[in-house]
């Protein structure tokens, strides 16, 4: 295929140079089509009124083969966006690589030489690799903090069972043992701890901000607890036990000489 080139310092120029060009290209011969940036090439032999033809490409990305069908005038940025859906890479991710050059996005393939079963090497653009890395990274550790705060949560739905059982008692004005309320507030301390501890980022830290409200607020209640049931006196026991008499019996004994 034939191809020509001109280029010029405005639009005035620019036009009379095309001129020129489509000029010269009709003393040649043959018809001819311009492309964006100013190219001049040759027109394939189909009919004008049918769509271009498609070809298929053998890519090449890391061990991994594959084809694709892409229009033949079609450019890398229009073929990255195919790949788009092959790899999952953005086009934005994607470097194209024709006869050991990278191509750019506004190049054509027919321009550049791509035929049908031409082979083209897909790599990842190395910026793209390392902010990828990165997102993984972030990712596992908010997933290792949602996990960790997962189990504060089932930890702290068991403590605050034993809260409301315990403020039911004390309601019914049964004393409970100090020592009950005062180890649940220990281990509902243990629990807000933990959570301290727990470096969150994003959904992670609200969830984190939940579980603590939840400590803190079976912490005040087991406090106004302890005032309540220390004002409580003990229920004292008494049982009242039923004697009764033993029946008299008279035995009479036989005497043997």
């Amino acid at each position: 295929m034939m191809r020509m080139r001109w280029s010029g310092s405005d639009d005035g120029s620019s036009r009379g140079s095309a001129e020129e060009a489509a000029a010269g290209a009709r003393e040649v011969g043959g018809e001819w089509e311009m492309r964006p940036g100013g190219m001049l090439v040759q027109r394939r032999g189909w009919d004008p009124g049918a769509p271009p033809p498609e070809m298929r490409l053998r890519i090449s990305y890391g061990a991994g083969r594959f084809e694709v069908s892409v229009c033949s005038l079609a450019t890398f940025r229009e073929l990255k966006k195919i790949l788009t859906a092959e790899t999952g890479l953005q086009p934005a991710e994607q470097r194209l690589f024709y006869k050991g050059k990278e191509r750019g996005d506004g190049e054509f393939l027919d321009v550049c030489g791509v035929k049908n079963r031409s082979k083209v090497v897909l790599t990842e653009d190395p910026t793209s690799l390392e902010r990828r890395y990165v997102e993984m990274r972030k990712n596992a550790r908010i997933q290792s903090a949602q996990r960790a705060i997962s189990a504060v949560s089932m930890e702290v739905d068991k403590l605050a069972d034993q809260v409301t059982t315990i403020e039911k008692s004390i309601t019914e004005r049964n004393k409970v043992a100090e020592v009950q309320i005062t180890t649940l507030i220990e281990l509902l301390m243990r629990q807000a701890v933990k959570l301290d501890s727990i470096h969150t980022e994003g959904d992670a830290s609200s969830q984190k901000n939940l579980q603590a409200k939840r400590v803190q607020k079976c912490v005040e209640t087991l406090d106004l607890l302890k005032i309540r049931n220390s004002r409580l006196k003990p229920v004292v026991v008494t049982t009242k036990w039923e004697t009764f008499d033993p029946p008299t019996t008279t035995t009479q004994w036989e005497y043997f000489d």
